[in-house]
């Protein structure tokens, strides 16, 4: 590693990536195909068209095109944000006492406050050059949304948003900014779609997930003409489209020459994780290099940890694909917390298969636990971080300070997904000491894993 390391590490425009990278291509195991759950057989391209565009499906399925050239409007609406730096956490360092090198790739800096916009912008551009009129999407915290709320702006599109209902409580702010982009937005389960209205005679008074709201932004997608849905994690799309963060993190750790240990994204469907780490995975899948890499999920939520390998539907009414996932169930309703968007009772396929065969490793935290790394990283860095992307901090301080206990120099490394400014009812909650722990008992995962389908 130079010594003279700066302490953000900014990429040029000329080096920034030109294509993502599709890690399928490089799995000797592939993931298990999406199924119809009316047939029970895998997704055709025919058969998914009517639900998303038609240039996404075809990155959906494909698993073996490496590389996937980014548009040029794609490319030239990143430059408003990207390439992203690369932070040294020298401060945080300092804090910790610690003699780890910690490193953070910063995603925040966009007025969508997260990494979300990556792909967001790449799905719009699609609708747009399909010639639809608009799309429908759900979102958990917001910061999904919101993204795709700049996105279709951009692009002229019309866009309708299912928000989870606590969150749409709980942060407000988050939905204006949404509505200032030109979006409308209503929280889910709502009476306005016909599963939406099942899901509340079932579970009357409920907080929502976004297993819920996926199922009313499809049904609303499909039922109204010249719409598409389009989704912000789990799917490989949003991968391959969020691995813009994994490659730019690789190309300036290369510039100052430094070899990372441990790498480290939060997890709620994937996109965090995926974006930033399949590129790494893809090294030790090629037997280029081994590295740690965690996933760090919410206690909440617990989908790596405690979930089950298995045909799931990715939706609480059961009207999507199939996926073969770690999950908790379509049926479980996580905990109105304030972990976030992290509230996907399942994980991206491509994941799910990562994780089965052992590439890398999870962990669950609680909701306390992560704002007090939320605090020490403020504290020290001054930026304060999104609850979600707190789960990382929360694995990265837990690794530093193993580092101070054994006297190792380890390299690591995390991706800040995104900023906590639209969180501060949760930051108050945390301050009062009014904020609580909630983990799902072994009941009640049970329960909902009951109910997966039998394939």
């Amino acid at each position: 590693m130079k010594e003279d390391i700066p302490y953000k590490i900014y990429l040029s425009e000329e080096e920034m990536p030109t294509q993502w990278y599709n890690v399928r291509a490089d799995m000797k195991k592939k993931p298990e195909p999406l199924l119809n759950p009316q047939t029970g057989k895998p997704f055709t391209h025919a058969e998914l068209e009517p639900i998303f565009c038609k240039e996404l499906v075809a990155q959906e399925l494909d698993d073996q095109t490496k590389w996937f050239d980014i548009p040029e409007e794609v490319l030239n609406f990143y430059k408003m944000f990207r390439p992203s730096p690369l932070v040294h956490a020298k401060f945080l360092e300092k804090a910790l006492d610690t003699p780890a090198k910690i490193f953070y790739k910063f995603e925040g800096n966009n007025t969508s406050g997260s990494h979300k916009l990556n792909s967001a912008i790449a799905q719009a551009y699609y609708a747009k050059k399909q010639g639809l009129k608009g799309v429908t999407t759900e979102t958990g915290a917001g910061q999904w949304g919101t993204a795709l709320s700049m996105a279709c702006q951009h692009f002229g599109l019309d866009l309708k948003v299912y928000m989870v209902k606590c969150s749409y409580e709980q942060k407000p702010f988050r939905r204006e900014v949404i509505r200032t982009f030109g979006a409308s937005i209503v929280p889910s389960p709502s009476d306005t779609t016909e599963v939406g209205r099942k899901i509340l005679a079932e579970h009357p008074g409920t907080t929502g997930s976004l297993g819920c709201a996926i199922s009313e932004a499809v049904e609303a997608a499909v039922n109204n003409e010249g719409y598409r849905y389009e989704l912000g994690s789990v799917l490989n799309q949003v991968l391959l489209h969020q691995t813009i963060i994994g490659l730019e993190t690789q190309k300036a750790l290369q510039k100052y020459n430094i070899k990372p240990d441990i790498l480290i994204a939060c997890t709620g469907g994937g996109s965090n994780l995926g974006g930033f780490a399949t590129p790494f995975l893809g090294e030790m899948l090629r037997g280029e290099a081994n590295y740690k890499i965690i996933g760090a999920e919410p206690a909440s939520c617990p989908s790596f940890t405690r979930g089950k390998f298995a045909y799931d539907y990715c939706d609480t009414g059961m009207i999507c694909p199939l996926a073969k996932m770690y999950t908790v169930g379509s049926q479980f309703i996580p905990s109105a917390s304030h972990a976030g968007g992290l509230r996907f009772h399942g994980m991206s396929p491509v994941l799910s298969e990562l994780y089965h065969q052992g590439l890398f490793e999870a962990r669950a935290y609680e909701q306390t636990a992560i704002f007090e790394a939320a605090e020490i990283f403020a504290r020290a860095e001054g930026t304060l971080p999104a609850p979600e992307s707190s789960h990382a901090i929360r694995a990265a301080i837990d690794e530093a300070l193993k580092c101070k206990e054994t006297g190792e120099e380890k390299v690591i490394v995390f991706n800040l997904s995104g900023t906590g400014y639209f969180d501060l009812y949760a930051y108050k909650a945390f301050n009062d000491g009014t904020m609580g722990d909630y983990v799902p008992t072994d009941e009640e995962i049970n329960t909902a894993l009951e109910r997966l389908p039998k394939i």
